[in-house]
């Protein structure tokens, strides 16, 4: 097949299906195809490009394809280029992003791999321009120059690393067959297309002990949500300490891709049908929403069930915008609750050089009140926490750091098992897990500070006066948490 300069098949609106297996030759040409007459292909799983443009031998404009049934979101690509001419230069041109605000302005850079290449790797930031094109309507515009070395390569490039429905299922197979004895898989609904939504279940006992929820990829394109979520169950399934100690007082369950259709389309946002599913959390449809009301069907008859103590719900997902990890958690009237729910992040902040205290909020927009942190948080008690935490699509900043550092598929995983040791933490700090663990597993926590005792009156942790941070611990009521927390300066 091949496309010209000429066809502009009725515009953007027209988008509807996936280039497969398109050469792109000069306008009027009509001979055999030639080495340097580019092939296209987007036609496989996650893949996502709509129609190619050529513009030079050296030039061709690429428009994403928009979610199914919903034209608004066109930010996640994924193609093939192949039929390349050794040394060949090109400049691809994405010229129909939905979103202004992109991290294309602050160095991010799309992903490639080739056959002979299988790991994927950035662009080079230099190579990467991001600008408000005159010629398209002044939308922003996401140029990148590449040279093709190898003829025989198919080259891949992708607005983040994929993390596809097939892989997930590969990799949830792998587990089932070490038979752990404390990992549960089952089915918990099938998609619109009859797709599994899977449910893990790690535990050593589920008799009655605090839980905690895990979803991911409510958004189809957040892929990093999907190696933060593999992080987490590689290390509560592993036989490090904190893990094993974990799994003897929390039961963890985890829904790794609440939206199976839309990441197997290649969509951003939508599901199959084109539903924001994280917008639909208090009315989900049984048949339009099938994934999304069986979760929450689940959720709500744990919450009715007096042996559960639904503690945490975490939804994981990735900011287009934004640096570092970063969590959002909700508005309440009560000032302790708001203190306690302060508490898990700044857990984490300490054990994840990644995560951002500073970029963490609390809120109550309008807009999000479909979400699952909002939906859930109005209806579980007092006790529990609902939090969405957000990586950013690029890099993140370290303290004293000058430059950003890209994040990496391990780097992702990485930010996983700290969220997944931070529960450690966090139950140690609410006397859930005895201090008596085995001497070699203590850490000391120079920077963080466990001073929470009952108190009659104000006191100032030592550990943390000596390190120029302070704690001061209030009369505890019947919650263990009753500090108030204070950083230095450096860090509000």
């Amino acid at each position: 097949m091949t496309l010209s300069s000429d066809s502009e098949a009725g515009g953007e609106d027209a988008l509807v299906g996936n280039v497969n297996k398109l050469m792109v030759s000069p306008p009027g040409y009509s001979g055999v195809q030639r080495k340097g007459h580019l092939v296209f292909d987007a036609c496989f799983e996650s893949g996502n490009l709509g129609r190619v443009d050529y513009i030079s031998d050296f030039e061709f404009d690429l428009f994403i394809r928009p979610d199914t049934c919903n034209p608004r979101f066109r930010v996640w690509f994924n193609f093939t280029v192949e039929n390349v001419r050794e040394t060949q230069r090109v400049i691809f041109n994405v010229v129909n992003f939905s979103k202004t605000k992109s991290l294309y302005r602050d160095g991010m850079s799309p992903v490639v791999k080739s056959t002979s290449r299988p790991q994927w790797q950035r662009l080079p930031a230099k190579n990467v321009y991001y600008y408000r094109c005159p010629d398209h309507r002044r939308n922003y515009v996401m140029s990148f120059a590449f040279c093709f070395d190898r003829e025989d390569d198919v080259y891949q490039f992708a607005y983040c690393y994929p993390y596809t429905y097939t892989r997930l299922q590969h990799y949830l197979a792998s587990l089932e067959r070490r038979n752990l004895p404390y990992l549960q898989r089952e089915q918990l609904g099938l998609s619109v297309q009859q797709r599994r939504l899977d449910l893990l279940t790690i535990t050593n006992s589920e008799r009655e002990k605090k839980l905690v929820f895990l979803t991911a990829r409510v958004h189809p394109g957040e892929s990093p949500a999907s190696f933060i979520c593999q992080g987490v169950i590689d290390f509560l399934v592993s036989q490090h300490p904190v893990a094993q100690i974990l799994r003897d007082h929390v039961i963890f369950k985890v829904v790794p891709m609440l939206n199976p259709d839309g990441v197997y389309l290649g969509n951003y946002r939508c599901s199959l049908m084109g539903f924001d599913l994280n917008r639909h959390w208090q009315d989900p449809s049984p048949w339009a929403h099938p994934t999304l009301h069986a979760v929450k069907q689940l959720i709500v008859q744990m919450n009715q069930d007096p042996r559960v103590s639904l503690e945490f719900y975490i939804d994981v997902h990735a900011h287009s915008t934004m640096l570092n990890g970063f969590m959002y958690g909700n508005v309440f009237e009560d000032e302790e609750r708001v203190q306690r729910q302060a508490v898990f992040p700044r857990l984490l902040c300490q054990n994840a050089p990644d995560f951002s205290f500073s970029n963490t909020s609390f809120n109550r927009d309008v807009v999000k009140a479909g979400t699952g942190r909002r939906f859930l948080g109005g209806l579980l008690d007092d006790t529990s926490y609902c939090y969405t935490l957000e990586v950013s699509f690029y890099s993140y900043m370290t303290a004293g750091s000058t430059a950003p550092v890209p994040y990496s598929e391990e780097s992702y995983m990485k930010l996983g098992r700290n969220v997944a040791r931070t529960f450690l933490d966090y139950y140690k700090l609410n006397n859930l897990i005895k201090d008596n663990i085995p001497h070699q597993l203590r850490r000391l926590h120079a920077r963080e500070c466990f001073c929470i005792r009952r108190t009659t009156s104000t006191s100032v942790c030592a550990s943390w006066a000596s390190t120029g941070r302070r704690c001061v611990c209030r009369p505890s009521s019947r919650y263990a948490f009753t500090t108030k927390w204070f950083l230095p300066r450096s860090d509000q």
